[in-house]
């Protein structure tokens, strides 16, 4: 089966390289599938998770936002932040959650930052979903 090459880096560094047989992840334009060959393209990226199947079975990374490049032979994610979804510290993402979701009730009473605490949370959901395969 044809494969394409996939890179995803942040600015910490690489996360993930090898190659994959098909890549679907959440664009801001919606859910893109993408197989070798495919039209180049750039898209701005979700919080959400990158699907790679490879071999029968899909690995997942969970990414915060970010840029898709796709050239016929290969695909380069640069994310703000990526974690495979073994790398993941499930512990930390409850806790970043459960402060997430407080500062969202105190949002009421103080003038917290609502789009800064949605984002932490919907980034706490996402490791956490990628975590346990919940996609």
């Amino acid at each position: 089966m044809k494969t394409i090459k996939v890179s995803v880096v942040t600015p910490d560094g690489p996360v993930y390289e090898s190659d994959v047989e098909m890549v679907s992840t959440k664009a801001q334009s919606g859910e893109l599938g993408i197989l070798p060959g495919h039209i180049p393209m750039v898209a701005p990226l979700e919080i959400g998770a990158v699907r790679l199947k490879k071999d029968g079975k899909t690995e997942f990374i969970a990414v915060s936002g970010g840029f898709l490049e796709v050239r016929p032979d290969q695909v380069t994610i640069l994310a703000q932040a990526a974690e495979t979804s073994e790398h993941i510290d499930v512990e930390r993402a409850q806790r970043a959650k459960e402060r997430a979701e407080q500062r969202l009730k105190e949002q009421k009473l103080e003038h917290i930052d609502f789009r800064r605490a949605e984002l932490a949370m919907r980034r706490a959901i996402n490791r956490l979903n990628v975590s346990e395969h919940r996609i």
